[in-house]
């Protein structure tokens, strides 16, 4: 076999794709090729758990993208990092470990068949967890995975937090992927000894030891190489220079719900008209590609409270210097953990059938920020707390498309926040709970004054008008390639291959067939999990 030929091509060294490259070359019968555009992981700041605050705008780890001015955020443009190195996202993502609700999977079961139903997805996720919370019906434990049950360290404040809940309603949840999704409590998290364990960590160092896997860093795809109907290999560039590379079974696009689209429309698969004004030729026509994009909106309340907060321990510089040295010497304290030391789910409605609203309580505060760096190192000079939210399933649709045939032209991408009623109208009722949460006596008690919005804001179109002018993306794009069996609404069939074409497949948060009520990243290591044993059966 040529150097440069490979059984499997992997385009995207995320959370899926890291994934994929530890199962395909797990047994040793197959050549892996892993593509990834960023460079190492091997970074300080990734590696602590609160660092990703000095990656959020980091070029050198990070593709910084905007999004195009959106009417439903007021004109805004929003700005959406994406992970650029090994382990995509999941490198500089906040850590929570949410698989999202039972029923987000019986839905993907209808769309996709039995093998995407819940009773599939809770085999696939006990096989991959290491949970320290131990071993149940739900819950996986011996797996290449370790998840901490974030139990120790937390602020005090969380307390206030569960108990506020309590009285406004909620159960109090210990494992948020256990029977009950509903309620409030404290994060799992991807922590594992102190240290972030993204899917790089857990799943493709380990794997990078086998003679069989390669993994290319910094090598850009510009398109997947066709003959005829066959996908048969990638053209990258790599240190100047234009690399074909070929794939004797397959290429799998695990570039995540931006790039995997980006790479389909430069290769040619597409919208005709979006292909067309881009200098593109059309190879293989689907309208879908690039778009039902979907995405969780959210934003943040923030008070001044009357008892100490992170701030006042993140700020100084004597503060920084003692918890940099806790860290440092015990891999213990705030650095540690992720900045969401709490959280929950609940109904806006409750004839609803299931939670449609995400909570997030951090202990620290950042109204004034510092330029060029998302603070969370920097918060404000006084005791506050945020209490965010962020909607599950909206029903607003965007898109994303390519702009011209350069592979280092970021793509248009057009979020379309707040743009149904459906989803203003939910946003309006999740922040007038949230104002009923503070007021519960054991929060109650300890804030001073709302800073943000303020008391100020009170009629239903101050608020909507607040929330349109204060959201943004908690970073969860999805669907761009969706998974589906009719070729006339999606881009890939339910063994992810893409319809019409031979030998090209895509794994990543992308292929979604629908958002998840959560955070994306279990999904998205899922969709490689499960994608892995689809191709292994395919070529068995």
């Amino acid at each position: 076999m040529a150097e440069n030929s490979y059984d499997f091509i992997i385009v995207g060294a995320g959370s899926a794709g890291c994934v994929l490259a530890n199962r395909l070359s797990e047994n040793g019968r197959f050549s892996v090729l892993v593509l990834e555009a960023g460079g190492s992981d091997s970074r300080f700041f990734i590696h602590m758990p609160l660092g990703y605050g000095k990656l959020f705008y980091n070029p050198a780890v990070n593709w910084l993208y905007q999004t195009e001015p959106d009417p439903g955020l007021n004109g805004q443009r929003d700005f959406w990092p994406r992970g650029k190195v090994l382990g995509g996202s999941s490198s500089i993502n906040a850590m929570v470990y949410i698989r999202g609700h039972k029923s987000d999977y019986d839905d993907w079961g209808d769309i996709g068949g039995a093998d995407w139903g819940w009773d599939q997805v809770l085999r696939a996720y006990r096989a991959i967890e290491d949970t320290e919370a131990g071993a149940d019906e739900w819950r996986g434990a011996g797996g290449p995975l370790f998840i901490s049950k974030n139990t120790r360290d937390l602020h005090p404040l969380v307390k206030n937090f569960v108990q506020a809940g309590v009285s406004a309603g909620l159960n109090h949840v210990v494992d948020f992927n256990g029977p009950e999704q509903e309620g409030i409590g404290s994060y799992q998290l991807t922590v594992k000894g102190g240290r972030r364990n993204s899917a790089a960590r857990a799943f493709l160092r380990p794997a990078m030891r086998r003679a069989n896997l390669r993994v290319v860093t910094r090598a850009l795809a510009s398109r997947v190489i066709f003959e005829g109907t066959r996908a048969v290999g990638v053209e990258y560039s790599h240190k100047g220079q234009r690399i074909t590379a070929r794939a004797t079974r397959e290429v799998i696009l695990s570039g995540g719900a931006i790039n995997t689209p980006q790479l389909l429309e430069l290769s040619g698969v597409g919208d005709p008209q979006i292909l067309q004004a881009a200098g593109i030729a059309v190879h293989h026509a689907n309208p879908n590609v690039g778009a039902h994009l979907n995405d969780h909106q959210g934003l943040n309340y923030t008070w001044r409270m009357t008892v100490p907060t992170l701030n006042q321990i993140l700020r100084p510089w004597w503060g920084k210097a003692l918890v940099g040295a806790k860290y440092l010497l015990s891999g213990r304290g705030p650095l540690a953990l992720s900045i969401n030391h709490g959280g929950g789910f609940f109904r806006t409605d409750p004839s609803l059938p299931r939670p449609n609203m995400q909570l997030y309580m951090q202990a620290f505060s950042t109204l004034i920020p510092r330029e060029g760096e998302r603070p969370l190192l920097t918060p404000d000079p006084f005791w506050g707390m945020s209490l965010g939210l962020s909607n599950c399933r909206p029903t607003s649709r965007g898109h994303v498309h390519i702009l011209s045939a350069n592979p280092a032209q970021a793509p248009r991408i057009t979020a379309n926040a707040y743009s149904t009623d459906h989803d203003v109208q939910e946003m309006l009722a999740a922040v007038k709970f949230l104002r009923h949460l503070a007021a519960q006596p054991a929060l109650k008690s300890v804030m001073a004054e709302e800073l943000r919005p303020g008391p100020e804001v009170q009629s239903d179109a101050a608020l909507i008008d607040d929330f349109r002018a204060r959201s943004g993306t908690v970073y969860h794009p999805s669907c761009t390639a969706r998974m589906g069996r009719d070729p006339s609404a999606s881009v890939i069939d339910p063994r992810l291959r893409v319809h019409g074409l031979d030998g090209l497949r895509v794994c990543d948060a992308s292929a979604f067939p629908t958002l998840i009520g959560g955070n994306t990243n279990a999904p998205s290591m899922l969709m490689g999990w499960k994608g892995a044993e689809i191709v292994l059966q395919d070529h068995n």
